[in-house]
């Protein structure tokens, strides 16, 4: 399947579970088709972007070793990703990735992940958090954050002051994930 079929056929997902996972499978079927969902997902004016995005989510829930081969091209362009619809799939891959690097098991994110990866990682999170987002990419880009924080020292006194500052002005879904992030930033101090 070429680039511009492929790109066609994600004209039909929609945001059913079930349409999003037949997508997905297609992918997870055919692995050569998952470059070319990269390739999609970056063209970020385009609306199928953000079908090629909750795809990516989908696929990534399954198989987060998939991304291996694309952390460079991933990384080094989601900064660019600005759609609300292709925001929130993208920083839950991001915690995907955060969160394969911090398992405890040997695994190909932990060999393949570069400090540069990461850094950019960080900055998008970061981004997110800063910027006039949505709860859930705030939420994801949160965990990542901490996560993160756990090697890079800065990360946790800087997230602990976004999250406090912002605190008063968010929902309750927000309000309750920062709670969280802030007593676990506390006891990673304390041990």
């Amino acid at each position: 399947m070429t680039l511009e079929e492929f790109h066609k056929e994600l004209n039909y997902v929609n945001t059913s579970r079930e349409n999003r996972m037949k997508y997905a499978n297609k992918v997870l079927n055919n692995m050569g088709l998952f470059p070319k969902l990269i390739d999609i997902l970056f063209m970020v004016d385009d609306k199928v972007s953000s079908r090629a995005a909750w795809i990516l989510e989908f696929v990534c829930a399954e198989y987060i070793y998939a991304m291996v081969p694309y952390l460079e091209t991933f990384t080094k362009n989601i900064n660019k990703i600005h759609l609300d619809s292709s925001v929130r799939p993208v920083s839950k891959v991001c915690e995907f990735i955060t969160k394969a690097y911090y398992a405890k098991r040997p695994n190909p994110i932990k060999k393949a992940l570069t400090p540069k990866h990461k850094e950019r990682i960080i900055e998008a999170c970061f981004d997110w958090m800063i910027n006039d987002q949505k709860v859930a990419p705030k939420v994801y880009a949160m965990e990542s954050l901490f996560l993160y924080g756990t090697d890079y020292k800065w990360i946790h006194p800087e997230l602990t002051q976004i999250l406090e500052q912002d605190f008063h002005k968010q929902s309750a879904g927000f309000k309750a994930r920062a709670k969280r992030t802030l007593l676990k930033i506390k006891k990673n101090e304390t041990s």
